[in-house]
């Protein structure tokens, strides 16, 4: 929205992210289906990266972006949407059909000042750590007790870190995990549609919950203790900041949105839902935008593979999705990854983020020409953006006859790598 939209008096755009789960008989065909747009700084680079399952010696550490943890013995195969300054992801799946994004909140609870896991940084644990929803869910848990989160969230020196909430999908379910400093909640979702936003969304239908939950929420005075305990209303802060506030309209224009496709919900129609900028899904408000989308596609039956469709560039509605399958043998995507500067890197460096690298990767500034391009003569733009978008149906037919047993999946191992090169092909 621009500011004198704002001078004229029109509503404002809700900011906020949104992670999407439909499950049969919300889906169409028997697969769950997931969807997120990651809402950051306008700046912001989103790179996708594959990291394959590895092997780690007894004893080895892991460098998160802030903190080291002791590392596990072995981790899965991973692909991840992440801003490329941080190690954890945004969302992401893994090679187990799991899938997971994370939500930006704050509660009653204070946000932890000195360094700690980012909740982008428990996304990427969950994944290379958990085989199924629930025991990302439980990773993540254990890690929050253990390390806490916080931590700066931006690539900035000013002071912005928040909690999280989670939706961590499979197969075969859907879980929503709310924290609020090492507290949290959980809610188990077997059927139909789900959306989570910027705000704390269980109430009294508590599946699981940390031990200590309503001992703490009575001894700050917050819960009586005998009244029903209400997760949101007893941990959403008395005055929410106003990104809390919008995402109430962001969280209502998604439920309305998967209600109107409730029971027909495909990869497209979620593609759909997150270009949708009427309702502020796609996102452009200020300094911040939607800077990267995933929807992925994980069939009920075991045998057919998971599909995982990325943009690696902002604004879904003028970017396509690219699809990616686990194959072992996929040719690596390096023109997705971005540059890396090691210890020079300012979020290495103490004080951080005293100043600013160049981290686009090759499609980003591909993408970033078109888009000027496009502005600057929108027929030809529009011509461009038209003729990717009918790339993009195309790959939606293919991955469809996949699923029906029609095409081998092996035969699409290499279809991501096939679309971004085309992409910047046709940008160029």
């Amino acid at each position: 929205m621009t500011s004198s939209a704002v001078r004229a008096g029109m509503a404002e755009v809700p900011v906020s992210c949104d992670c999407f789960v439909s499950l049969p008989p919300g889906s169409r065909d028997d697969h769950v289906i997931f969807g997120k747009n990651a809402d950051r700084p306008r700046d912001e680079v989103q790179e996708v990266a594959h990291c394959p399952g590895a092997s780690h010696p007894a004893g080895a550490t892991l460098e998160c972006t802030y903190i080291q943890i002791p590392q596990v013995e072995r981790t899965r195969a991973v692909v991840l949407s992440k801003p490329a300054w941080m190690w954890g992801a945004e969302m992401g799946a893994n090679d187990q059909g799991v899938c997971i994004g994370n939500e930006a909140i704050w509660t009653r609870e204070p946000v932890c000042p000195g360094d700690a896991l980012l909740g982008m940084d428990l996304v990427r644990l969950g994944l290379e750590r958990g085989d199924s929803a629930w025991s990302a869910l439980t990773v993540i848990t254990s890690l929050l007790e253990q390390h806490g989160q916080g931590g700066q969230c931006k690539e900035d020196p000013v002071a912005f870190s928040y909690h999280n909430t989670f939706l961590l999908v499979d197969r075969n379910e859907a879980w929503v995990l709310e924290t609020a400093g090492r507290l949290w909640v959980a809610q188990k979702v077997t059927e139909g549609v789900k959306n989570i936003s910027n705000q704390l969304t269980i109430g009294a239908e508590v599946t699981a919950e940390h031990p200590e939950l309503r001992r703490a929420a009575q001894a700050q005075g917050w819960w009586d203790g005998e009244s029903e305990f209400n997760f949101s209303r007893v941990f959403s802060p008395e005055n929410p900041p106003a990104r809390m506030e919008l995402a109430k309209q962001r969280y209502k224009g998604g439920t309305e949105l998967l209600k109107q496709h409730d029971g027909s919900v495909t990869a497209a129609v979620m593609m759909s839902i997150l270009r949708d900028k009427p309702s502020g899904i796609c996102m452009d408000s200020g300094g911040f935008c939607t800077t990267g989308s995933m929807v992925s596609v994980l069939p009920r039956d075991p045998s057919l593979p998971c599909i995982h469709f990325f943009t690696a560039t902002p604004d879904p509605s003028r970017s396509i999705f690219k699809p990616f399958i686990f194959s072992d043998f996929s040719t690596p995507v390096l023109r997705v990854v971005s540059p890396q500067f090691g210890p020079d890197d300012p979020v290495r460096k103490q004080p951080r983020f005293q100043s600013k690298v160049d981290r686009r990767h090759d499609l980003y500034k591909a993408h970033q020409e078109a888009v000027s391009t496009m502005e600057n003569n929108p027929d030809e733009g529009s011509s461009v953006f038209g003729i990717l978008r009918e790339l993009e149906s195309q790959c939606l037919s293919e991955i469809s006859a996949m699923l029906s047993g029609e095409i081998p999946g092996e035969e699409l191992g290499d279809l991501f790598f096939d679309t971004v090169d085309t992409e910047i092909k046709f940008y160029q």
